[in-house]
């Protein structure tokens, strides 16, 4: 039996869900690659958004050549060379354009690692074709010269819906029964991950064609990412700076809202005033860190933040806390995160119309959204509005807010 993934792979951009934008930005840098200053772009993000996917769906749109490398196949610069280096150099068969995909550098890592993402430097400054990378986390401080002459492109986290709508569609063809609420709670299971979600639905339905309750209650949910309540007591309930230093490998909140859990819940677990200051001490090393990231883009300070919230924080205690304390979120979290869901939509509506009128996000921003909601109120004009730029309930309410301002 084929496997659905491979089966319902996107043929085109519009197979891709929950990433309009992004693709629209990844394609108008294939298309305008001779015009562009860089010559690669790094494509970022969580396992099954449609990276990789993406690149095929536009290639096929575009008639294009793809020629991918794994980098977890060759780890030296001998190996790059030869395979991408050759690539590079080849004419494209039938005189197409050719793209060339070095998918998961993450795994370019270890010992054996010898040169191999400066070599990948290297061909991204002759290459005459377009270079795309992809990655979980290119954050890391070896991937800083490829950062440098990369473009970088988040493809973020797939919300449920997106992956319920990648699922009805499957369900629909291959004729499997199901109700909306088992396939909506399948979608948020998957974590965000498509691939999954769609190996989960093959799993359950194989026997018979069907999404039941009882199969859907047999399947484990994945816990693919730690709770920041277990980060924070490998910090505070350890001296093992070991196990402290691990605290954040696979928790999925970003480093902003790291170091407002570590500010808010700090105090209440370290009660001794001199390593209660000791512990200070080192987040306020990491937030000065933090802030010369934001302003140099230097992401090698990654590394000094990680080691500074996690191992100085246990460090700073003699012994471990016996007391127990229930830690909770801070409400600037909550601020935080309203003020940037406000900013992204406005910033989601003004690329939209960038896309639509072949401009630049920063004019569409200056010169087009503070008039966009007095046209709003015009009712017809509204609702074409709405037609035209494809926009989605959330945007259309924040258009509405804005109007009534």
């Amino acid at each position: 039996m084929q496997p659905l993934i491979n089966k319902y792979l996107p043929k085109t951009t519009k197979d891709i869900c929950g990433q309009d934008v992004t693709v629209w930005r990844l394609n108008n840098f294939i298309i305008n690659f001779q015009k562009e200053k860089k010559n690669s772009i790094l494509l970022y993000g969580p396992s099954g958004t449609g990276k990789t996917s993406s690149v095929y769906a536009i290639a096929n749109e575009l008639g294009y050549e793809i020629v991918e490398v794994n980098a977890s196949e060759f780890r030296n610069a001998e190996q790059i060379n030869q395979k991408v280096g050759n690539a590079i150099k080849q004419q494209s068969l039938f005189a197409k354009v050719k793209i060339i995909l070095i998918d998961e550098i993450d795994g370019l890592s270890g010992h054996e690692d010898r040169g191999g993402v400066q070599a990948i430097v290297k061909l991204i400054e002759k290459s005459t074709y377009p270079i795309v990378l992809t990655a979980t986390n290119p954050f890391e401080n070896k991937f800083s010269s490829l950062r440098s002459k990369s473009n970088l492109i988040e493809f973020k986290q797939l919300d449920y819906l997106s992956i319920f709508k990648i699922l009805k569609r499957i369900c629909e063809l291959e004729n499997i029964k199901y109700e909306d609420d088992i396939l909506k709670a399948l979608a948020r299971r998957a974590g965000g991950d498509s691939r999954a979600a769609i190996n989960d639905l093959q799993t359950l339905t194989q026997a018979k064609k069907e999404l039941s309750k009882e199969s859907l209650e047999e399947l484990a949910e994945r816990n693919k990412t730690d709770n920041i309540m277990t980060a924070l007591n490998r910090i505070f309930k350890t001296t093992d700076l070991k196990i402290a230093l691990s605290a954040f490998n696979n928790v999925n909140e970003d480093l902003d809202e790291q170091l407002l859990w570590i500010d808010e819940n700090l105090p209440k677990e370290y009660t001794k005033p001199e390593e209660l200051a000791k512990a200070y001490e080192m987040l306020s090393k990491a937030c000065i860190f933090n802030r010369r990231i934001k302003r140099r883009q230097d992401y090698r300070f990654l590394v000094y933040i990680n080691a500074l919230i996690t191992a100085g924080i246990a460090s700073a205690k003699n012994e471990k806390y016996k007391n127990l304390v229930e830690y909770k979120p801070t409400g600037r979290i909550l601020k935080i995160w309203w003020a940037n869901q406000k900013s992204a939509k406005k910033k989601g509506i003004a690329e939209k119309i960038a896309m639509k009128t072949h401009s630049s996000k920063k004019e569409i921003l200056k010169s087009t959204m503070p008039y966009l909601p007095i046209i709003f109120s015009n009712k017809e004009m509204g609702n074409n509005i709405i037609d035209y730029l494809d926009l989605d309930e959330e945007e259309v309410e924040w258009l509405k807010v804005q109007n009534k301002k």
